[in-house]
């Protein structure tokens, strides 16, 4: 039985599709030879032959876990009750020594090695930085549970505490934050910037684990709220979505000039920014008990119990 002129038609178009693919995939040693040169291209970035960096899969688990200690029994997947707290605190502790000294020493190792500085025997200081990252765990239940109220008495529309540890994008980010504020004060390189990073994307806020940010912070909502590194925060603040408190304008050579130096707002206690402000440079001190109103754009000190507003908008109506 002869084929049909159809089923002819159709092996025709599937040979000459083969043929096609066989014809472009034959250029592809080609292309990958010329990727592979610009690897060694000094002006491009590459990471061949260094050691491994922390991985975003047990960065999240870490915070996965310290979510677990930090609030016991909100994100747990089995009930805790005084019986297994003993037990199930441990468990967790144990599991979080593992991948955060791991990852410790991983970050310790690659700065080490990528930029040819002294040995510090990074796997006895992955253990070490990690046992003392774990003895900051009681205070920062204590700094946190101040977040938990401050943003309780600032949000008329919270329902109860249990409400704003589990759903509140404002508090995940802070707990993020602390958590890498402390192994940024560590002195651990890369851990704290992915972890920050991390709630950066979940949240929309960004956070440096570098600023300085005192007790009973409320971020309320939170979508584009930056926090420079060099920021310090007062007790008992309060901001909201899109507030920027960032540096000015820089030359391009200033990276290496002005790295580490302060270059971002001051916020005393008791401040109230509203949403949309723009707070930038070292010289914008904001004093305490001021209102920032929203929209406004500060760079120069701001008095004690000061209000900032802009001037009431003249709306046309056609």
């Amino acid at each position: 039985m002869k084929p049909s002129d159809d089923i002819k038609s159709t092996i025709q178009v599937c040979k000459t599709g083969f043929e096609t693919r066989t014809h472009f995939r034959e250029q592809l040693p080609e292309l990958v030879e010329n990727i592979v040169e610009s690897c060694y291209d000094k002006e491009c970035f590459e990471h061949i032959d260094a050691e491994l960096i922390p991985s975003r899969e047990p960065v999240i688990e870490i915070l996965t876990r310290l979510r677990e200690i930090l609030f016991p029994g909100y994100f747990n997947k089995e009930k805790i009750d005084p019986t297994n707290l003993r037990y199930q605190m441990g468990r967790s502790v144990d599991l979080l020594f593992e991948i955060l000294s791991q990852q410790i020493t991983r970050s310790l190792r690659h700065e080490c090695l990528r930029y040819d500085q002294p040995c510090v025997e990074c796997v006895k200081l992955g253990y070490e930085e990690a046992v003392r990252f774990l003895e900051s765990i009681s205070k920062m239940r204590n700094v946190l549970a101040t977040d938990v109220r401050a943003a309780y008495e600032g949000d008329p529309a919270a329902k109860s505490y249990d409400e704003i540890v589990f759903s509140y994008p404002g508090l995940f980010a802070i707990t993020v934050y602390r958590v890498a504020h402390q192994l940024f004060e560590q002195q651990i390189p890369l851990l704290p910037r992915i972890m920050t990073e991390y709630a950066h994307s979940i949240t929309g806020i960004d956070i440096h684990p570098g600023s300085r940010i005192g007790e009973s912070f409320f971020i309320d909502h939170g979508t584009g709220v930056v926090v420079g590194e060099t920021t310090v925060i007062g007790k008992n603040v309060r901001i909201y979505q899109g507030v920027t408190l960032g540096a000015l304008s820089l030359p391009r050579d200033a990276g290496e000039r002005l790295r580490g130096k302060q270059r971002h707002p001051t916020i005393e206690d008791d401040v109230i920014i509203y949403a949309g402000a723009t707070i930038l440079g070292e010289k914008a001190v904001i004093g305490a008990r001021s209102v920032i109103g929203g929209n406004v754009w500060v760079t120069e000190p701001v008095p004690p119990d000061a209000k900032v507003v802009m001037d009431v908008p003249r709306l046309t109506y056609k």
